[in-house]
């Protein structure tokens, strides 16, 4: 089978199922495992993400105002591959290429693939992600085996932090103009045992203004800016201005603000978002010597260890 994949957490998926070698096309974020990078790529972004988070988040407000998508089709690669199967997504026109992007493509090729489309909202929503890949490609023995071990890990989590004292969390999807995350994130933190102050639990992330972070008095915040690597978010933050306010927060005075890298454990909806819970519960339990994180993560997780640092 030719399968080409047109989102990250959809191509993490087919390798957790054994199906690395048969990836023949993957999308410009899909950089995981290693393997995806040598694919070829057949999405590119019209957003430059060299910009400052303001910057981005007006180019995409300007697509969208203007009914533009934010990604183009190699339509003579995606020609010459003439895949059998092509995974795409119907959650956020922001984050990856949909099917209104694909619609004109599809019209060019000879022959039309099986086109599966992804749109989870929740953890369990990722799993059943997981099931129908499977069954496109004949891998239903293994999805068993890789769901298994994902609700294992995230009941593991849960069983750990029984009984701990549960924070008030707010986690940020963006800084520039902030936006609460939104879909799994808020599931993902009350499984890490802690209260999510201002996300809702399957729906999307929203803007919000800062003083309504400031009224939620969080205990623990989290910067998880969509699609950063925890470099990108490190600098974001570092030229960030702040809030007037922002420095009286309990999460600020007492160090609990965090910086993880959501690229691949909180913003694609894929098996990883499992160690994303495991890496949430150490940021939200710090000092109880959880430790949690699994190993491999990399470094993920970074602590502003003071108001003002």
């Amino acid at each position: 089978m030719r399968i080409c994949s047109l989102l990250p957490s959809a191509t993490e998926i087919l390798f957790a199922l054994g199906l690395g070698d048969q990836i023949v096309g993957v999308s410009h974020e899909c950089d995981s495992p290693p393997e995806a990078r040598a694919k070829p790529v057949l999405i590119v972004s019209r957003i430059s993400h060299m910009e400052s988070a303001a910057a981005i988040d007006r180019q995409v407000r300007e697509f969208l105002e203007r009914g533009e998508s934010l990604y183009s089709v190699d339509l003579a690669a995606l020609g010459a591959i003439e895949p059998d199967l092509i995974i795409t997504q119907d959650l956020c026109h922001v984050c990856a290429a949909t099917p209104d992007d694909l619609g004109a493509a599809l019209t060019h090729l000879p022959r039309q693939p099986q086109v599966v489309t992804l749109n989870p909202h929740s953890l369990a929503d990722v799993c059943a992600d997981i099931r129908a890949v499977a069954e496109a490609t004949g891998r239903s023995g293994q999805a068993t085996a890789v769901i298994a071990e994902f609700e294992r890990n995230v009941a593991q989590v849960e069983r750990t932090v029984a009984g701990l004292p549960r924070p008030r969390v707010v986690c940020l999807e963006w800084l520039d103009p902030p936006y609460v995350a939104g879909h799994w994130v808020p599931e993902m933190v009350a499984r890490a045992g802690g209260i999510d102050a201002l996300g809702r639990a399957g729906e999307p992330s929203f803007r919000v203004e800062w003083k309504t972070i400031l009224a939620a008095r969080p205990e623990v915040i989290v910067i998880m800016p969509c699609g950063y690597g925890l470099e990108q978010v490190t600098k974001e933050f570092r030229d960030l201005t702040l809030p007037k306010g922002w420095h009286g927060l309990p999460a600020v005075r007492n160090g609990h603000v965090f910086l993880v890298g959501a690229s691949g454990y909180f913003s694609r909806p894929g098996p990883r978002l499992a160690a994303g819970v495991a890496i949430l519960a150490d940021a939200l339990h710090l000092g109880e010597q959880v430790n949690l994180t699994p190993t491999g993560a990399g470094l993920v997780l970074a602590r502003v260890a003071a108001a003002g640092a």
